[in-house]
């Protein structure tokens, strides 16, 4: 099936001075310009190409790739801002319009701003919107506690960070769980805290204890070798030292060096940690 703001495997059909035309279906013939068409394409060659509306409403095809897709959430610059509203550079020729009633807050020239694709039901065109909470759910997501999720970080707020969490529902980071630098529009893989009674989800970038203290202790380990074995950061470390080189709290610390001591890997000592030798 050919969709409008996706990319689209399709069929040259035919070739003309202007570029080729592909099988689209039920929407006919579909004009892939000549400086889009990749060299050595013939009749029957197979394209992946984008399609969407042009400036004169005619559906058209192209290579270049597109930063978002219709249905999708990204953070895209401002390039131009006009009677019409504001337009983003989203990786196409044409670029994307937020139109006037679909600004949260007037968008200024030159700053990046999470959006949503999508179409417009009278013009069939592709637009974008600053409105979230118009294309998130309402309703609360059906988490379980540490469920890995998708984020999508969106603002900034006096907590931490709002996020969308899978394409659909809203979530917070907190500050107390963010141990490494992030920034609105950074997509990020996250984990379910807490769904608070209201419907709320609380959010933390730390993976469940087993598996934290996995992916640390090859961290550490790494870290002893590339410092001919020892370090300062040892159970009693300046937990701010911790996050600057492992990007994790103490508690997580503590616990992975008590797991590599355990299997001899590591001595703790007065003065930092040692990487043991292998017998």
């Amino acid at each position: 099936m050919v969709r409008i703001g996706h990319y689209n495997r399709l069929s040259v059909v035919r070739l003309s001075d202007y570029g080729v035309f592909l099988d689209g279906g039920k929407f006919g013939h579909i004009l892939l310009p000549r400086k889009y068409v990749p060299a050595g394409t013939e009749i029957g060659s197979e394209l992946e190409v984008f399609l969407y509306f042009d400036s004169e409403d005619q559906l058209i095809a192209t290579t270049q790739e597109a930063k978002a897709c219709l249905g999708e959430f990204a953070l895209l610059q401002v390039v131009d801002v006009n009677q019409a509203g504001a337009f983003l550079d989203w990786g196409l020729d044409k670029d994307l319009l937020v139109p006037y009633n679909q600004q949260k807050v007037p968008l200024e020239k030159g700053r990046h701003y999470v959006v949503y694709i999508y179409q417009d039901r009278h013009t069939e065109r592709l637009a974008a919107s600053t409105k979230l909470d118009r294309f998130v759910s309402e309703r609360p997501g059906r988490f379980k506690r540490m469920q890995k999720v998708d984020l999508l970080l969106t603002n900034k707020t006096d907590l931490g960070f709002k996020a969308i969490v899978n394409d659909s529902y809203w979530g917070v980071l907190y500050h107390n769980e963010i141990f490494r630098d992030v920034r609105v529009g950074q997509r990020l893989t996250g984990y379910v805290k807490w769904v608070r009674d209201d419907g709320g989800v609380d959010l933390t970038l730390n993976p469940p204890a087993a598996e934290a203290v996995d992916q640390l202790e090859e961290q550490v380990l790494k870290h002893l070798a590339d410092n001919n074995g020892f370090s300062h950061l040892g159970d009693k470390a300046d937990p701010d030292a911790i996050k600057r080189v492992f990007k994790v709290s103490k508690k997580v610390y503590k616990r992975t060096l008590g797991s590599l001591f355990k299997a001899g890997k590591i001595s703790i000592d007065s003065d930092g940690i040692r990487l043991k030798e292998k017998n």
